[in-house]
């Protein structure tokens, strides 16, 4: 028999990982609802047909779903025009983000991205023995491409460039985004995060599209989801557009089965409902830019956000903020001494969070 005491030998790496433990529910005043703008969710339920089209196929979960997601591979192929072969999906776009480490980057590399950025991209970097280089955003709270591009070295095998940014809210511009590539080996992937492209303004012609961007650049890898525009963050969906070896490892490294069927059938449904998906986007990104005006208003100086969230960069007093929301019922994302990132959330919701910012920055002036 074993020693007592002594138990399985773990990866060292997973020491500095920090594990998910399950919050308290805020409670929030007497007789009114706790709003979760922490997570980014989609505050509207499923577009029209998408619950009857999973349901129907509830007769089904005896079986296993189809492997490789053919019918929604064939819906992303016709929606973006690009070959099936170029699609692999994933467990949302996170599971994606890990096969695209698994199939990148071991113990001595490095992966590279800015920071703050999307706080998956050092957990699961650390996950896989590598490297994490995280380059400060630069004034603006926006990517310093230059900086990323003096930061690549032989060790590089991997870099992230959320667009827009989780939790700023920025972009990155084509023509920046195009001379960066330019400068990046081509033996280096580059994986156009664009989780929020969607609420992107048709207007902002300088923004780039990914799926554009990576038509010529084999080095070039497209992240999506379902979880955001499309309200979908339940079914955990998730998909790249890359070229065809890219695309291949990562249909290799995708958990076998991992997305349900009633997730296929979903995305498909919510492919079709593509309308109704642009209006409700219309709704949140107005919500955006009145909850924006409104902090401005306040006293706050939010950058001009490009998804469905605001960012307050509230430095040492974060936890306060955060405290302060949570009992006046409203859950935020907070990154204790830099900021709070807020979701937008149905009118009422976005109003109650208003009313907490402006009552903690008179609290904070002694006013």
């Amino acid at each position: 028999m074993g020693e007592l005491g002594l138990g399985p030998k773990l990866r060292a790496a997973l020491e500095g990982v920090p594990a998910s433990r399950p919050r308290s529910s805020a409670r929030g005043p007497a007789a009114q609802p706790v709003y979760k703008l922490s997570a980014n969710e989609n505050p509207y339920p499923p577009l029209p047909g998408v619950i009857e089209r999973a349901v129907a196929g509830a007769q089904g979960i005896n079986r296993y779903p189809d492997l490789w997601c053919g019918e929604l591979t064939r819906e992303l192929a016709a929606r973006f025009d690009v070959p099936e072969a170029h699609i692999a999906t994933g467990t949302g776009s996170v599971g994606v983000t890990q096969q695209l480490l698994q199939i990148t980057a071991q113990p001595g590399d490095e992966v590279l991205y800015a920071w703050r950025s999307f706080e998956a991209y050092p957990v699961l970097t650390h996950i896989v023995g590598a490297s994490p280089v995280e380059v400060p955003l630069a004034a603006g709270e926006v990517h310093d491409l230059d900086a990323m591009a003096a930061a690549i070295t032989d060790r590089t095998r991997l870099i992230f460039v959320c667009n827009p940014n989780n939790p700023t809210g920025t972009i990155v511009r084509r023509a920046e985004l195009e001379r960066f590539l330019d400068r990046v080996p081509s033996d280096v992937l580059v994986v156009l995060d664009e989780a929020y492209i969607e609420f992107v303004a048709d207007t902002d012609e300088d923004f780039p599209d990914g799926i554009e961007v990576y038509r010529d650049r084999p080095n070039v890898c497209v992240l999506r989801t379902f979880s955001k525009a499309y309200g979908l963050a339940g079914m955990r969906v998730g998909f790249a557009v890359a070229h065809e070896p890219v695309a291949a490892a990562l249909r290799k490294t995708a958990v076998p089965f991992g997305v349900t069927q009633f997730a296929q059938d979903a995305a498909v449904a919510s492919l079709r409902a593509e309308a109704g998906m642009r209006e409700r986007v219309a709704a949140l990104t107005a919500e955006r830019e009145r909850v924006s005006a409104a902090l401005t208003e306040q006293g706050w100086a939010p950058e001009p956000s490009h998804a469905n969230f605001v960012w307050l960069r509230t430095g040492g007093r974060t936890d306060d903020f955060a405290a302060l929301c949570e009992q006046e019922g409203i859950l935020v994302r907070a990154f204790s001494g830099e900021g709070a990132r807020i979701s937008l959330g149905e009118p009422a919701a976005n109003d109650r969070f208003l009313y907490v910012a402006e009552r903690f920055r008179k609290e904070s002036q002694g006013l």
